[in-house]
């Protein structure tokens, strides 16, 4: 299988509005992400635009259709267009979300939890396999946000997404944020989910911004919103990260509200020096 094989550099999220400033000059950008579902037709506009941004830079897929975590089989067609899609560009990478998107055929605008149990351990590795079968090359697998818990989970987040690895041969897409978010809707330790996560299976990290509200007693709620600029706290535990394993691929995410290209350029740039600070690190 062909594997994740990102640099080890800060990336940014592409959006079409962003195409002239991009080209308008070379940027320091390590790579760019799309998400593969705005791409699976067969030409225009978005084609042009992609084809051209991959002429320059390492590219990465991001599905966010595949609901890996349904009890239904995937669906055989999307996961065609998903390799024609991966065949024509060859990106560096590709992943997708342990979450459900899809029932019969209704698909849901959103990326829904699943419980941990060994049934769905099952089930997802199965889907995993059939993916990177397909696809031929290795993918990568999100960990979700959460905003609730299931009683029947048996099994913690963390050693379920060491098993499926170790099960299917995946790597892992650490998102920092969804760390930070669900450790303080759940009351948890977001360096202790940390301490326990597989690092050594990580082939990217992507980092993103969140809204803060709350719930209905009052207790803290955080959105994963992606429509703000990376948190402190969140920096704070991605330095922690990067202090474990050194520098990682770094996708800065930026999907609502999204500000014009410089406030991005910025974002990432303040990524590329925790990765710059960590490769010194490491070399010393």
């Amino acid at each position: 299988m062909i594997p994740s094989a990102l640099p080890r550099r800060a990336g940014i999220g592409f959006k079409p509005e962003h195409f002239v400033d991009i080209l308008a000059e070379p940027q320091p950008i390590g790579f760019f992400e799309v998400h593969a579902e705005n791409y699976m037709g067969a030409g225009g506009p978005p084609h042009a635009q992609l084809g051209k941004l991959r002429e320059d830079h390492a590219l990465s897929v991001h599905g966010v259709g595949l609901s890996i975590g349904s009890m239904q089989p995937l669906d055989r067609a999307h996961l065609a267009r998903l390799k024609t899609l991966c065949d024509r560009y060859q990106p560096e990478s590709f992943s997708e979300h342990l979450a459900w998107s899809t029932h019969d055929s209704v698909f849901l605008n959103d990326l829904l939890p699943l419980p941990y149990t060994e049934e769905t351990l099952t089930r997802v590795a199965d889907h995993v396999d059939e993916v990177q079968a397909a696809l031929g090359r290795r993918m990568l697998l999100e960990n979700p946000a959460t905003y609730l818990l299931f009683a029947e989970s048996t099994i913690e987040e963390t050693a379920f997404l060491a098993e499926i690895a170790r099960r299917t041969g995946c790597g892992l897409l650490l998102d920092v944020n969804n760390v930070f978010v669900t450790a303080t809707n759940h009351n948890l330790d977001p360096d202790a989910y940390i301490a326990r996560f597989p690092l050594e299976a990580v082939g990217e990290i992507h980092l993103s911004g969140h809204s803060e509200t709350v719930d209905d007693l009052g207790a803290p709620l955080l959105i994963d919103s992606h429509d703000t600029p990376v948190k402190d706290p969140v920096w704070a535990l991605y330095e922690t990260v990067l202090g474990r394993i050194g520098p990682v691929a770094s996708l800065i995410e930026w999907d609502n509200d999204v500000p014009d290209w410089p406030v991005l350029r910025q974002e990432a740039a303040a990524a590329q020096r925790l990765l710059d600070a960590a490769g010194r690190r490491k070399a010393a």
